[in-house]
């Protein structure tokens, strides 16, 4: 086979973002600047990086960016009242609470007091009713609303496809399978959903015209569950300890990349595939809120 398609998702996040600079601009044209509240619990090293990328990218497009870092104790109490104050500040037009909360907060409860207007990953229960009903005005979350965007873009044929979703989270796998089984363009596919406790899942995962994995196992997915010919899309974002390296670890993605691509049609790399696609997504997501809410 001839060399894999690499899928650029730091490319096409470009382009995302170059659309949301332009509705900004058109929102400030009309007095109008979207706003993004981040809420941090605690100070997990991953999520602080997290949060402070999303503020740097809101600077960037100049969106209003409100960035809350609260400390470890933080009651469930507390976290609700900042929640509801984010809800009543019409200078906020979507409110994110990173995750994964301390131990403590019920992180269910958290996601159903913000405003599913305001609900920007797409978490809320309206949300993901808005997802499975195949209503627009809804907000999808944000990695898999990105890998559909990388297939379009890409020109993947997704109609008719018979396309596996390895993984089952509320955050990727059961979102990213009701977005590519519904109707219209990056969809229309015929979808199973595979997991840990799927029986054969080697030979599950070899049926997929586009494989999306999802499952958090570093380089989980080899070259036996892959067929000649697929696109591969990898989710996962996998800390490796690696003393050849100058960090001493190494990210890898679920997907056994150096014995898989030679099999693959596209697939993208990690890092630089999915990951820069999430915070594109979320900035487009923010956007429409915005416009939905002030009527722009």
């Amino acid at each position: 086979m001839s060399a894999p398609t690499l899928i650029d998702g730091k490319k096409t996040a470009e382009s995302v973002l170059a659309e949301c600079e332009a509705e900004i601009a058109d929102l400030k044209s009309k007095g109008v600047t979207p706003g993004l509240a981040v809420v941090l619990v605690g100070a997990d090293p991953a999520s602080t990086f997290y949060v402070r990328s999303k503020s740097k990218m809101c600077e960037k497009l100049g969106i209003h960016s409100v960035k809350l870092e609260l400390p470890a104790e933080t009651t469930q109490d507390e976290l609700l009242k900042v929640i509801d104050d984010l809800n009543n500040d019409p200078a906020v037009h979507g409110i994110l609470v990173q995750s994964p909360p301390p131990a403590h907060i019920d992180e269910a409860a958290i996601i159903a007091e913000i405003d599913p207007a305001k609900d920007v990953d797409g978490f809320h229960p309206v949300n993901v009713a808005k997802l499975a009903l195949e209503d627009a005005s809804g907000f999808v979350p944000c990695t898999p609303a990105g890998c559909q965007r990388l297939l379009t873009e890409y020109g993947i044929e997704t109609e008719g496809a018979n396309v596996v979703v390895l993984g089952r989270s509320m955050i990727v796998g059961k979102p990213m399978a009701l977005l590519m089984m519904a109707k219209g363009k990056g969809a229309n596919s015929t979808v199973t959903v595979a997991h840990s406790r799927t029986k054969d899942l080697e030979a599950v995962t070899r049926e997929a015209d586009i494989l999306i994995a999802a499952i958090g196992k570093p380089e989980f997915v080899k070259a036996g569950g892959v067929k000649d010919g697929a696109v591969v899309i990898d989710v996962g974002i996998n800390r490796v300890d690696d003393a050849s390296q100058k960090k001493g670890y190494r990210i890898v993605g679920d997907v056994a990349f150096d014995e898989v691509a030679p099999k693959c049609k596209a697939i993208t790399p990690v890092p630089g595939g999915v990951g820069p696609m999430t915070i594109a997504m979320l900035m487009a997501n923010t956007v429409k809120a915005c416009k939905q809410i002030t009527g722009n």
